[in-house]
């Protein structure tokens, strides 16, 4: 496309530039005129608005560094500048990757690569080494093209064996063939070798002589077979060698049996097993917290000793066996959740199978760019120095289901065998038309702003049954039939253009401007006039194609087929949709599965990733459950990552981090715990903020609370002002302060305290439980406590202490009329209520050491001008130069809420609402949570 070379030969251009920093619209105008005097061409039908736009976004992009949780032992260094001279494979994927991406991108690209590939081992060490580490990325935000660049620079190295294992499904391996077939081997794979057609870096570096081999190819069924391994044969001297698998027990005891039988070229001398000890190995696991992991319970001796004959789950077997075949072996898993991964047992092993899949080795935390939109901006995040609301592109559905939540369209919970009804008709709710008539728009807007040719998708994900998204297929068909006869022969025409005339009007124009509010460089140049774009829609109707992606449909994304001209696809699907499957020019969503997974759910977040020019367009439809879960997750996420950066600051390993993330509350539901038969989990609260942000409504209790709160302050002594210094101003608060309070009065008060069941992690009982355990390990024997009020009604909880009371808004995305839920009660500060002067400054120097920069987290390019929560609580348990440890002192902070925003009536008691914030320990008590089977299924649903 003659825009695409414009771009590529711009930015070219532009990167002559002695100061980049100076680019602007004139500059790059210049540019454009340059090259379009060297190819008139070109400029035929140019949109030099979109041209100039993607220049500028390209020119604008930051990325910031990724951290590394590095465990050297038995490593020996080996990359370095001269060793890295000459390599062609990642020489034509720069090159490549450089017409596709800004330079900033391919930058960060390759140092990434780097650090990945010097912390594996050199493929020319003799002697037997393995190492093992994981790649934490974002969703959907180019984990495989950081793998490819991986697998480029291994292959330039000397790694000899490098095997993808590319998901559970055989479109998605496909995809997956496909990608690496343009990154890495340079031409197009086909059942038979007879016709290599050039694509990709092979346009730019054709030469067979550095031309890798192929054991798998991009058609639906070109896994790795019988008929396949015949006719391959492997000598050291040859070319790479790729394979492109499924997690599939049957293809991979295949692939274990060919490398066994015609690849092995050794035995073991004490154990006869077969070993290839001539050609390194590199094995690449995308999502490889999904189906990799061993989710059998591992049995361990007194001195820790594994249980030899532990038997692994399938495929986690034969993944491990293929490891354990290779004398020098090099694992890297990919995933954007690694939590499941972490809660594999860092010294699980089995005679036949080796080391579990624990990344020993290293874990790398990836950034994203500064255009990439995940959980955080989609959702927004109140933490301390980063809150701020979501984007405003989230709808609310609910005429999905009944009032009772059991029939309707689509209930949560429904059979194989359920027919969607809508107001007994085959037909699709207002919400879904209405998620249909945004998809036509956000087309419409992408073709008026020169994007007319790129591909375009919608997500329907409604059900995990193949025959019910069947029948949502035709429902959806139906609809797009009857639209495109109205629009195209305009007859019955008026009723539909008055209704998209409201969308337009009431949403996408509202919208837009919020977002540009928000933040100027996502709003754009603003949305073109209805007039402009009301005449597109009858074309685009005709344009779509409605696609069932499941494990019985026939149908495929046809993305390459359609190059050029655009596909504009509605795919409807389930479990495919939900891991790995590129939708490409996503824009808009209808999300209904109602998994509270933490894994499970972000994953199957298809609409993060990237979507340069059109953002103001997309749109994700779904309910006010998942918008809860989804502003869970992305807090636990980013507080999971903060401590991720603090262990790097200090120098932790993999184990280290382990031993945090299996002991995280929130993470009662990732995937490593779902599988298991038994439900009772260990859990600490060391290190962690508890906050009480789904509350009663119930006045009986709301009275209960507030007596615990009163006999709490009864047996208090007089409390002081709670002001702290600070270096640059006196922070104040109202209310008051009482500190030494000894830890029974606390566990008293929690005792007492009746919190809401629907709240994730905040458990009353549990709290005074691990209170308790703590005490025999003299910590959190000493208790400050803080009564915080706000700008709102006084109000007198004991004689002397008055205050008034706080105002949190009711979260009106969480409509649950049962419960009162608020977005966040701590303000940014209020954790650091209790810290001097000194532990202020160690805390913030703590925050600055381990800050970096990650705009897929924070949306903030300086550093930090306050303390974070985990360098708070870290510098309270463990101190720092010159500030006392004090792991004995707790922080509890009660808030009275202000009754009348919860909606409750005159004269109601105030909503009592508390955070805790706990010190960091090295103590390892834990606490039991207890929940059987199946009460874990019918909270969490059951496991997908």
């Amino acid at each position: 496309m003659s825009q695409d070379s414009v771009i590529r030969t711009a930015q070219m251009l532009l990167l002559d530039e002695s100061d980049r920093t100076s680019i602007n619209p004139t500059i790059i105008g210049e540019k454009i005129d340059l090259v379009l005097r060297m190819n008139p061409r070109w400029g035929e039908g140019l949109d030099r608005d979109a041209v100039t736009d993607e220049l500028i976004r390209r020119f604008s992009l930051w990325i910031g560094t990724e951290a590394a949780l590095v465990n050297q032992a038995g490593h020996v260094a080996w990359l370095n500048s001269s060793r890295k001279r000459g390599w062609r494979y990642w020489g034509r994927y720069r090159e490549w990757m450089e017409g596709r991406l800004s330079f900033t991108a391919v930058d960060a690209l390759d140092r990434a690569t780097d650090k990945i590939l010097e912390l594996l081992e050199d493929p020319m060490r003799e002697g037997p080494w393995d190492r093992r580490g994981l790649v934490v990325g974002h969703v959907q935000s180019g984990k495989t093209g950081n793998y490819t660049g991986l697998i480029c620079k291994a292959a330039d190295a000397g790694y000899k064996i490098i095997i993808v294992l590319a998901g559970l499904h055989n479109n998605l391996r496909s995809q997956t063939q496909m990608r690496l077939d343009e990154g890495f081997l340079g031409y197009e794979t086909g059942p038979t070798q007879d016709d290599l057609h050039p694509i990709g870096v092979g346009e730019i570096d054709s030469d067979p002589a550095i031309r890798p081999n192929y054991a798998t190819n991009r058609s639906e069924l070109g896994d790795f077979n019988t008929k396949i391994s015949k006719h391959l044969g492997i000598t050291p001297e040859q070319r790479p060698w790729l394979f492109v698998v499924k997690k599939n027990k049957t293809v991979l005891e295949r692939l274990l049996r060919w490398l066994k039988n015609h690849v092995a070229n050794s035995q073991d001398p004490v154990t006869k097993r077969k070993v290839v000890t001539n050609l390194p190995l590199l094995l690449i696991d995308d999502e490889a917290d999904h189906a990799s992991v061993d989710t059998g319970e591992q049995l361990f001796d007194s001195n820790g000793i594994p249980d030899a004959e532990h038997s692994p789950t399938a495929i986690n077997q034969r993944i491990r066996r293929i490891l354990h075949t290779f004398s020098r072996a090099a694992y890297v898993g990919y995933t954007a959740t690694p939590f499941a991964n972490i809660f594999i047992h860092e010294r699980g092993e089995t005679r036949e199978e080796g080391p579990d899949l624990f990344p020993s080795s290293f874990i790398i935390s990836l950034p994203a760019p500064s255009n990439y939109t995940g959980p955080a901006r989609v959702f927004g995040l109140q933490g301390a120095g980063v809150a701020g609301d979501g984007l405003p592109l989230v709808r609310l559905i609910e005429d999905h289901v009944s009032p009772d939540g059991k029939g309707g369209w689509m209930p949560i919970r429904h059979g194989v065998a359920h027919q969607p009804i809508h107001q007994q008709t085959k037909s699709i709710p207002p919400s879904l038309i209405e998620a249909i008539d945004a998809f036509l728009f956000s087309c419409a807007v992408r073709h008026l702003r020169g994007q007319g040719r790129a591909h375009a998708s919608m997500l329907v994900h409604v059900t995990r049954y193949n025959l019910v998204q069947a029948a949502v297929c035709n429902q959806v068909e139906e609809h797009i039939r009857n639209l495109r006869q109205k629009l195209t022969r305009r007859i019955g025409h008026e009723p539909v253009l008055e209704r998209m005339k409201g969308l337009w009007d009431g949403d996408f124009l509202p919208a837009a401007r919020r977002l540009r509010e928000q933040d100027e460089d996502l709003g754009g140049r603003g949305l073109p006039s209805w007039e402009d774009v009301f005449p597109l829609l009858p074309d685009i109707v005709s344009d779509i194609q409605v696609k069932t992606i499941n494990g019985t449909a026939k149908d495929a994304l046809d993305y390459r087929e359609n190059e050029g001209r655009g596909l504009k696809v509605i795919a409807i699907g389930g479990d495919k949709l939900a891991r790995g499957l590129t939708l490409e020019g996503l824009t808009v969503s209808y999300f209904l599965r109602a998994s509270r997974m933490y894994d499970t759910l972000m994953q199957m977040g298809r609409w993060f990733g990237y979507r340069p020019g059109y953002l103001d367009v997309c749109r994700l439809y779904t309910t006010s459950d998942l918008r809860e879960w989804f502003g869970h997750i992305a807090e636990a996420s980013e507080e999971l990552r903060e401590e991720f950066d603090l262990m790097v600051d200090s120098g932790a390993t993999p184990r280290d981090y382990g031993l945090k993330v299996q002991s995280h509350p929130v993470l009662m539901v990732t995937s490593r715990l779902k599988m298991r038969t038994a439900r009772n989990l260990m859990l600490s609260f060391s290190g962690q903020l508890l906050e009480s942000v789904s509350l009663f409504r119930d006045s009986k209790v709301l009275e209960r609370n507030l007596d615990a709160t009163r006999r709490l302050f009864s047996g208090l002594p007089a409390p002081r002002d709670p002001r702290q210094p600070r270096p640059d101003s006196e922070h104040r608060w109202q209310g008051y302060l009482w500190e030494g309070v000894p830890a029974a009065e606390v566990t008293d008060f929690f005792s007492a305290y009746q919190t809401n069941p629907a709240a994730l992690k905040v458990n009353s009982a549990l709290i005074a439980e691990f209170i308790l355990s703590m005490i025999s390990t003299h910590e959190l024997t000493s208790w400050t406590i803080a009564f915080i009020g706000g700008d709102g009604e006084p109000f007198e909880i004991a004689p002397g202490l008055s205050l008034g009371m706080v105002t949190r808004a009711w979260d009106k995305d969480v409509d649950q009329t049962d419960r009162y839920t608020i977005r966040r009660l701590l303000s940014p500060r209020d954790e650091a209520i209790d810290l001097d002067s000194a532990a202020w400054e160690a805390a913030l120097a703590e925050t600055k050491r381990a800050w970096r920069s990650d705009p897929a987290r924070l949306q903030r390019v300086r550093e930090p001008d306050e303390p974070n929560g985990p360098s708070i609580r870290r510098i309270r348990g463990f101190g720092a130069d010159g500030i006392p440890a004090h792991p004995e002192r707790g922080l509890l902070l009660i808030y009275p809420l202000d009754p009348r925003k919860a909606g409750l009536p005159d004269g109601a008691p105030p909503v009592i609402a508390f955070g805790v914030s706990f010190p960091g320990s090295n103590s390892g008590r834990k606490v039991e949570y207890k929940v059987n089977n199946v009460l874990w299924e019918a909270e969490y649903g059951p496991a997908d």
